[in-house]
């Protein structure tokens, strides 16, 4: 083979390597191009799961707990103001009375005609009174002319003397006489007190709720034992809660206190803090016994529901915020040193980005969000994982790729 042969030969073997080069670059430019594949790279970082919290809205209340009985508010003891026997109770336990109503009747522990008796021997006193003021008088005007007539030596001593003595006499009958009477007088204002005590009549308005008296019964004045009556107003009750001393001082006058009954379950009652007993409670806090306070407070039950006695589970309300941003105490993690906190949000394009926040109240489960975040937002909950980070960094890179092989 000459040398024009083998060039020739040598051309034709270039150029087929050459067409065979730009059909396998064409058949891989075609595939790139039409193969769907390649555009599901993304899904390792669309696989990637993040555990997150919708940030909500809400109330928010940091409570003192403590358990209750109710009392009443406003009662009254009806007793007998004179002795006697009970002639009649008109009332029963239950009953409602008004102020002025007769609640009880007691036979007269004087008799009538024990009163006239005692009118008769006053007016008798009164007249014996009259007479020795008269006799006395006299003595008075004796003994001044018998004064008279010694100055002048015109009577005898035995006379003077005797003049003295019988005004002196004179005088000390009316001194007994007076007393007599101021005696007597004692006996009938008594009497006349007895007479008019004899209806006893209810001091305030309410119901009946205790009752130790019955028709014959005798009684007296400041007996031992329970009232004869009591009545007490059910429009308004007192409920009387035992709070722990580590919370007594979180207690302020004025704040609202909020408690259920068991016989209520699904009904709640409100007050307003009257009182904290700055003493122990009965049978707290000695021989190594937790110290309890007595806490006071008042509701309205104009139904009569709460009956005094009943168990009452008591939330007093130290601090609350309303319409909150609120955000599980679980996720705020470590408290930083200028009291703020770090958490990671979540965001629209599944991007893991911090955010520092500012805390207001708190409970033992949800805590308020000052600033920080908005009601909507997706908290991450736990750390950021590893693989949503390196997915982040591969899915620009590979939707540039498919943009590149998808151009023929």
């Amino acid at each position: 083979m000459n040398d024009i042969d083998t060039c020739a030969l040598w051309n034709r073997r270039r150029t087929g390597l050459a067409a065979a080069s730009l059909a396998l670059l064409l058949h891989s430019g075609v595939t790139g191009a039409q193969a769907p594949k390649p555009a599901e790279a993304p899904q390792p970082a669309a696989e990637v799961k993040l555990d997150t919290v919708t940030v909500q809205r809400g109330d928010l209340q940091q409570t003192v707990e403590a358990i209750g009985k109710l009392q009443f508010h406003r009662f009254a003891d009806v007793n007998v103001q004179v002795a006697g026997q009970i002639k009649d109770v008109p009332v029963s336990i239950g009953d409602a009375v008004q102020e002025g109503k007769l609640v009880m009747e007691m036979s007269p522990a004087v008799k009538a005609n024990q009163v006239e008796s005692n009118r008769a021997q006053m007016a008798r006193l009164q007249a014996e009174l009259a007479d020795q003021q008269a006799q006395t008088d006299f003595a008075e005007l004796q003994f001044k002319r018998q004064t008279q007539l010694k100055a002048q030596n015109a009577t005898r001593e035995e006379s003077y003397e005797s003049s003295r003595m019988t005004l002196s006499s004179a005088r000390a009958r009316m001194d007994a006489i007076n007393a007599q009477i101021q005696l007597l007088q004692a006996t009938l204002k008594s009497d006349e007190e007895s007479r008019q005590h004899t209806q006893v009549l209810a001091p305030i308005t309410g119901t009946v709720v205790a009752l130790n008296a019955h028709a014959g019964q005798t009684v007296s004045i400041g007996q031992a034992g329970g009232p004869l009556m009591r009545i007490a107003d059910l429009s308004q009750m007192t409920v009387q809660a035992r709070v722990a001393e580590v919370d007594v001082t979180r207690l302020r006058r004025g704040m609202t206190a909020n408690f259920k009954t068991p016989g209520y379950p699904d009904r709640t009652w409100s007050g307003k803090l009257r009182q904290v007993i700055p003493v122990p409670a009965e049978g707290t806090g000695e021989q190594g016994k937790q110290t309890f306070y007595n806490v006071l407070f008042e509701v309205d039950n104009p139904e009569q529901a709460l009956m005094s006695g009943m168990t009452a589970q008591v939330q007093f309300i130290v601090v609350q915020a309303k319409d909150a941003v609120l955000l599980p105490v679980a996720l705020l993690g470590k408290r930083n040193a200028d009291g703020t906190y770090e958490v990671h949000v979540v965001t629209a394009n599944r991007q893991v980005v911090p955010r520092t926040l500012k805390i207001g109240v708190r409970t033992q489960q949800q805590a308020q969000v000052l600033s920080g975040l908005e009601a909507g937002e997706q908290v991450l909950a736990g750390p950021v994982p590893a693989v949503a980070l390196r997915a982040k960094l591969a899915a620009p890179i590979i939707k540039a790729a498919n943009t590149t092989t998808g151009t023929p």
